[in-house]
């Protein structure tokens, strides 16, 4: 997320996707590398890891932080991101990557229509507000393609759209009930895959009869989205509850106050053969009891406001909370 780009519950056509992956087939691995090698050198005896992140602040963050713990627990593991979840979810189930982190209800809903098509998906959604259900539904649909899922924490990050304060204020807008009901055609910022999943346009439009007149691909909860909110060149921007410079744009949430969102718990899921020693789960799952949404947004904060590298944010963070050694 998306930002993965994460767009909660995503359902996206069978044929669609098998056609996008085997146009990009091996390259999913190349399309972006980058960030820390947090492991504990190349004769650990426990091996390496790859940890995969989506091409977003929040995944990257996300990313260092489960390479760093796993390096500490002694794994030579690494960061590779990958653009989004259509690319790096078939990766994970090859062992190409050993760990994401991910968000139970968007991953529930992606295997849901990958395994079960996207028309039976849409009539039989399995991802709710209830995080213990959806993730029981995730852990079902995960197994028999080889993946393990891992407990979710109380850290939650969920979809979320918002405009500029003065067209907010301008058109007496609080709510996605109140866009909708002004009949304003708005333009949204967002990734491209937003024209397919149901929780973002799709859903904008069933659930609030917003008239969306096209997406703008210019990335979830990215710098360039949220300006082009500001400028007016579009009207609403696709981020996430967890943005942490919203303000800095004049940008202000809409409350999604028909709850269009499921909550989407941060968890982390395993490649099931390569990375599932109850070692690696008991490193990640330190983490996952002390992570919080606040300091998920702080997090975000630091990379996106104050450019501090992903790896040094997850960094301090780790050792502020003493999860790994000074």
């Amino acid at each position: 997320m998306s930002r993965t780009s994460r767009i909660a519950g995503a359902v996206v056509g069978a044929v669609v996707l098998a056609g996008s992956l085997a146009a990009c087939g091996g390259d999913s691995l190349e399309q972006e590398k980058g960030g820390s090698d947090a492991g504990a050198g190349a004769g650990s005896k426990k091996g390496s890891l790859v940890v995969g992140a989506a091409g977003f602040t929040e995944s990257k963050v996300l990313a260092e932080l489960y390479a760093q713990v796993l390096g500490d627990a002694g794994y030579d593991a690494s960061v590779t991101t990958v653009k989004n979840r259509e690319l790096y979810e078939p990766s994970l189930e090859k062992g190409e990557i050993d760990v994401v982190p991910e968000y139970a209800a968007t991953l529930a809903e992606f295997l849901n229509a990958k395994v079960n098509g996207a028309d039976a998906a849409a009539k039989k959604p399995v991802a709710s507000g209830d995080v213990a259900a959806t993730v029981t539904a995730l852990e079902k649909l995960a197994g028999p393609l080889g993946l393990k899922v891992l407990p979710a924490g109380e850290a939650v990050d969920q979809n979320a759209f918002a405009v500029s304060k003065e067209f907010a204020d301008k058109n007496s807008l609080k709510t996605l009930s109140d866009l909708g009901e002004s009949k304003i055609k708005v333009k949204i910022a967002a990734g491209d895959e937003c024209e397919v999943r149901p929780f973002c346009a799709p859903g904008l439009k069933k659930t609030y009869g917003i008239d969306v007149t096209g997406i703008d691909p210019k990335g979830v909860g990215t710098p360039q989205s949220k300006q082009a909110v500001k400028d007016g060149k579009d009207q609403l921007v696709l981020t996430t509850t967890t943005d942490a410079v919203l303000d800095s744009y004049g940008l202000v949430f809409l409350e999604d106050d028909k709850k269009l969102q499921n909550a989407d718990n941060v968890l982390p899921v395993l490649n099931a053969k390569d990375a599932g020693a109850p070692e690696i789960a008991e490193a990640l799952g330190k983490l996952t009891e002390v992570l919080s949404t606040e300091d998920l947004a702080e997090l975000n904060r630091k990379v996106d406001a104050e450019r501090a590298k992903p790896a040094d944010a997850a960094g301090d963070y780790l050792r502020s909370k003493g999860l790994i050694k000074k």
